[in-house]
């Protein structure tokens, strides 16, 4: 019949050829005599069944602290930054960062002990700072202390908005019931009920370094992650 024959023909036709591809880009390379960054690794999204997936263990965690002229970004500016990355399954210290700001008065000298004229001297602060978002993109979640008044000062000023989650490691993480800590202890308290020598307060490294002791000691440190990332929901009786 005609319809093998049609299709004879058409097979001793020469197939068409595709348009030639383009040759990838080559990478772009850095300037002499400075070294390539490895790329960053991608944080891995949460999956689940149902409503929703339960929040996963942060794998690293930048523990933050922060020192201010006052206690609104209204009032002051925040003059000091502190931060630890820290490695959860092996309870280490990968990295850590201190910077002053620079500010012309300090009128919290008294509580944290920074001169106004200290913070102005020549220092590679931006340096520091540059550190410290490298530090907040290798991090699954940023802990504190009282989170809610460190998390104001970022998005103003020198500081950037940060985008991972927070815990805040005096309301969000329900320590045991053994350590005999009243309710929103004091980072001092924290580190005495957990036997970390307190030698001196108000300075944000050594805050995060109590803070880095404190989950060192913590033998259910994964679980209470866990958990203080839940998300929660008020809920109120009608009376």
């Amino acid at each position: 019949g005609s319809a093998p024959q049609h299709q004879a023909a058409a097979s001793d036709q020469p197939p068409a050829s595709a348009p030639p591809r383009k040759p990838p880009a080559a990478a772009k390379q850095p300037p002499r005599g400075v070294a390539a960054l490895p790329p960053l690794p991608r944080k891995q999204a949460a999956s689940g069944s149902g409503a929703a997936a339960r929040a996963a263990t942060p794998a690293q965690l930048l523990i933050l602290d922060t020192e201010t002229t006052a206690l609104s970004p209204d009032l002051g500016q925040c003059i000091e930054v502190g931060a630890v990355l820290f490695d959860v399954a092996n309870r280490s210290t990968l990295m850590q960062v201190s910077f002053l700001l620079p500010c012309e008065r300090n009128q919290a000298e008294a509580i944290n002990g920074i001169p106004a004229a200290v913070s102005r001297l020549a220092q590679p602060w931006t340096l520091g700072l540059s550190c410290f978002q490298a530090m907040v993109q290798s991090a699954d979640a940023l802990l504190a202390h009282n989170a809610a008044f460190d998390r104001q000062w970022f998005g103003r000023g020198e500081l950037p908005a940060l985008d991972r989650p927070w815990i805040c490691s005096m309301e969000d993480i329900r320590w045991p019931a053994e350590r005999r800590l009243r309710p929103n202890p004091s980072v001092r308290d924290l580190a005495l009920a957990y036997g970390v020598p307190v030698w001196e307060a108000h300075r944000a490294l050594t805050d995060c370094i109590y803070l880095v002791q404190v989950l060192q000691r913590e033998g259910d440190l994964p679980q209470l992650l866990q958990a203080a990332l839940e998300p929660r929901s008020l809920v109120r009786a009608r009376l």
